[in-house]
């Protein structure tokens, strides 16, 4: 069915209308402070009931099937959830308490899961009832991930996982990890690789956490001691989770460029508004600073940009499955604007700009200083940008392979 901008607007009003009466009053404009709870069990109770009512209709996950607890929607019915949801200062705390079930592993288990994966898995991740970790990078595979040596070997009715990951992002409070194996040593090492999806309630499986400069700790070494993966918590075939890892992280660029929305909280203090603030303005109005004027004026132009093109990128990509290189330029683009908003944001700010705590500075202050150092590793995570300049390289230029074929 194709939507009118009569039903359309019918439909905002309902969700106006639910989110007005369900969303506590209490969490308005705190996105921030809800989304930096590792777990919904760690925020307040009215964020743990916020939740727990935006799962159970279906919206965190909007666009979802039905049948396994999404919302059912079209793409622009969710689009409109969640300009309502931006609109009243809510936000969707299940992007965040689902470590990556709603960003990256749901959305793959819909496209690879067999049916009774997909009954077993996906209700959890709708309603926040289940954190999900990835298990990637090791020390001695990052950028060529392929080269990967934890191991998974058949043991019959399961299979025994041994083997150290690292950067797996949540795997300390997580219940379920995706995990990357070797499943045949003796094939081309993109062949014999396996996507497995293991209970870490489980004794052979140790996390260390990983401390950052930003001052938080979402990262963790994880090693797997002959831990177990049930024979048919694989997704996809047998040897081909090269496949199912590359759609996965297409998946996590997304993300990271901000084509998933539901974030939330409102608008945040432009940078506009933050300069009149610090800086001060002529008289006539304008920022008194002229080449600080023309900076932001070229931020604010690369940032709409963006948007519109992940606008564009998003409705070419509807319905198709297929692993694109779009991802990886948009990926880069987000890091860019990201970090130089970030950088403008300290410049602003001023002496403001160098606070780590205190009275001194304001919860605004500190969090910008956070945003500037947690931001370097935009650039890092989810495929380095020179990674993804290879891939844009190959896959959209034509250009040759530079890197080791395997």
């Amino acid at each position: 069915m194709t939507e009118t901008t009569e039903s359309l607007e019918t439909f905002r009003a309902e969700v106006r209308g639910w989110l007005e009466e369900s969303f506590p009053a209490s969490l308005r404009g705190r996105a921030g402070d809800v989304m930096a709870s590792e777990t919904i069990e760690a925020a307040e109770s009215d964020a743990l009931a916020w939740g727990r009512r935006l799962g159970e209709k279906g919206w965190a996950t909007p666009t979802w099937p039905a049948e396994y607890g999404g919302g059912g929607l079209s793409q622009l019915q969710a689009q409109v959830v969640n300009q309502e949801i931006d609109r009243i200062g809510a936000f969707n705390p299940l992007i965040r308490t689902t470590g990556m079930g709603i960003t990256m592993v749901g959305p793959t288990i819909l496209e690879y899961g067999t049916e009774a994966q997909k009954q077993r898995h996906i209700p959890k991740i709708c309603r926040g009832e289940v954190f999900w970790s990835l298990g990637y990078s090791e020390p001695n595979a990052g950028s060529d991930l392929a080269s990967l040596s934890t191991k998974a070997v058949d043991a019959g009715d399961h299979w025994v996982v041994n083997g150290q990951k690292t950067w797996t992002s949540g795997a300390d409070v997580s219940d379920w990890c995706g995990v990357l194996v070797r499943t045949d040593p003796d094939a081309p090492k993109r062949d014999g690789i396996s996507f497995l999806m293991i209970d870490m309630h489980q004794p052979g499986i140790e996390t260390r956490p990983i401390q950052l400069i930003g001052g938080a700790s979402p990262f963790c070494e994880t090693f797997f001691n002959d831990a177990r993966a049930e024979k048919d918590e694989m997704l996809g075939e047998l040897n081909a989770g090269w496949t199912v890892g590359k759609r996965l992280l297409q998946h996590e660029r997304a993300s990271q460029t901000g084509a998933v929305s539901g974030m939330g909280g409102g608008a945040r203090t432009s940078l506009a508004d933050l300069a009149k603030e610090y800086v001060g303005v002529d008289d006539r109005g304008r920022l008194s600073d002229a080449d600080l004027r023309s900076r932001l004026t070229a931020q604010m132009m690369e940032a709409k940009a963006h948007g519109l093109t992940l606008a564009r990128v998003a409705a070419e990509a509807r319905g198709n499955a297929k692993v694109s290189a779009a991802a990886s330029i948009l990926k880069n683009a987000a890091s860019r604007v990201a970090q130089n908003r970030a950088e403008l944001a300290l410049e602003i700010l001023g002496h403001k700009g160098l606070g780590w705590e205190g009275d001194a500075f304001s919860a605004a202050e500190l969090g910008a200083v956070r945003e500037w150092l947690g931001g370097k590793a935009m650039s890092i995570y989810g495929g380095s940008f020179e990674i993804q300049n290879n891939i844009i390289a190959k896959n959209i230029l034509g250009l040759p392979e530079n890197t080791q074929r395997g």
